[in-house]
């Protein structure tokens, strides 16, 4: 029997409450379904199943929230066709054994006898589960009746309105938590360097022309893909730091996004160093409109290997980021702005990105952080290779 825990979607996720089930038990599942959704500090998120098999029990209730880890469901693997009986039968009787304790309560049927409720009153409040000792009569000397019951039940029924935090600023507490964990934590160190972006520039610009308005390129897609092209080469700053290094085989680059109510978002884009720059721009335009409407798959905010941050245009030149933990790096890229530039002697004026690299002294140095600057840098010299 494999165990469905509930996921952790990042370093500052302690706790998670089920909304609601897509599966029943008996149903088949297949990597990468969706099978519920849960509120998180980020908003809803579609939680995926990464085995194959049928549902076997749904252990967590909608509405229950629970610590990171806790099994939410059962699921029989596709490689066990039958589930022995006496190895669950232990637990069932245990549990029941201990559902079957005394607990001090009067039974249902006792309180109904000294409240003063018409007899169909009384059914339908112990169908449903109603408390009669809650209920103000409305019948003759205060009796409760079933129109009294009926609107117990359509209150029960109706949807809690709690009071929660705005999204938004449940977001900024959420990034701040993990923040400050980065910054108490890791032992950053910073480097950065000036990229000669007309290259690019010229070379997207050309590419362009050959596509519509909606599959036009954006500079970002070149910088995404020179950074994983980058990691190739310095595998040491795609992974996580626990106990020591772990690099991961797949470059999955979390993204920051910025929502328009106010915070940030970093969903995953994966394997971006085997997908083509259009089909990268696709990943783009899909993953950028879900994150602003907090409408994101678990994998995507649980599995980057590291973060990219870019201004965009017309912003600062310069930014140096906070490493998302458990991850060990973050490349920073400003605005492209026209400065000076002197090669072989000559001073020209060329559009320039400063790009930064923060990195966690304990998994790397400053000799590894160069060697991927100056790779990521020299791809940004050979777009058409991207």
């Amino acid at each position: 029997m494999l165990e469905f825990k509930m996921p952790s979607l990042g370093a500052d996720m302690e706790a998670g409450t089920l909304c609601e089930w897509l599966v029943k038990p008996g149903d088949k599942v297949k990597r990468g379904d969706i099978i519920a959704t849960v509120d998180t500090q980020k908003g809803l998120i579609d939680i995926e199943v990464f085995d194959e098999g049928t549902i076997g029990e749904l252990v967590i209730k909608p509405d229950e929230k629970v610590p990171v880890g806790t099994i939410m469901a059962l699921i029989v693997p596709d490689k066990e066709p039958t589930v022995k009986k006496e190895e669950k039968a232990p637990v069932k009787k245990a549990e029941k054994k201990e559902e079957e304790k005394p607990t001090g309560e009067i039974p249902v049927t006792v309180i109904l006898q000294g409240i003063k409720a018409s007899p169909l009153a009384k059914r339908m409040a112990t169908e449903k589960g109603i408390d009669l000792t809650t209920l103000k009569g409305s019948g003759e000397g205060g009796a409760i009746t079933k129109a009294d019951v009926e609107n117990a039940i359509i209150e029960k029924m109706a949807p809690k309105e709690e009071k929660k935090v705005a999204a938004a600023e449940s977001i900024r507490m959420a990034v701040a938590a993990a923040m400050s964990k980065s910054n108490r934590e890791i032992p950053h160190y910073y480097l950065e360097t000036k990229v000669d972006m007309s290259k690019a520039l010229a070379w997207l610009s050309e590419a362009n022309k050959q596509r519509s308005v909606k599959q036009r390129l954006l500079p970002v897609v070149l910088l995404l893909k020179a950074v994983a092209k980058a990691l190739t080469e310095v595998p040491d700053l795609n992974g996580y730091w626990e106990n020591g290094l772990h690099k991961k085989p797949d470059i999955n680059i979390g993204f920051v996004i910025s929502l328009r109510a106010g915070g940030v978002m970093i969903p995953a884009i994966h394997n971006i160093d085997k997908k083509t720059i259009d089909e990268l721009m696709v990943s783009l335009n899909d993953i950028i409109p879900r994150a602003r409407a907090m409408k994101l798959r678990s994998s995507e905010l649980s599995e980057s290997t590291i973060t990219v941050t870019s201004l965009g245009e017309n912003n600062a030149e310069t930014v140096y980021g906070l490493i998302y933990p458990p991850q060990v790096a973050i490349v920073g890229f400003g605005s492209i702005t026209e400065q000076p530039w002197a090669e072989t002697g000559m001073l020209d004026v060329r559009p320039v990105l400063t790009a930064t690299l923060s990195a966690d002294h304990r998994a790397t140095d400053g000799a590894t952080g160069s060697r991927f600057l100056m790779a990521m840098k020299d791809y940004l010299q050979k777009p058409a290779e991207l």
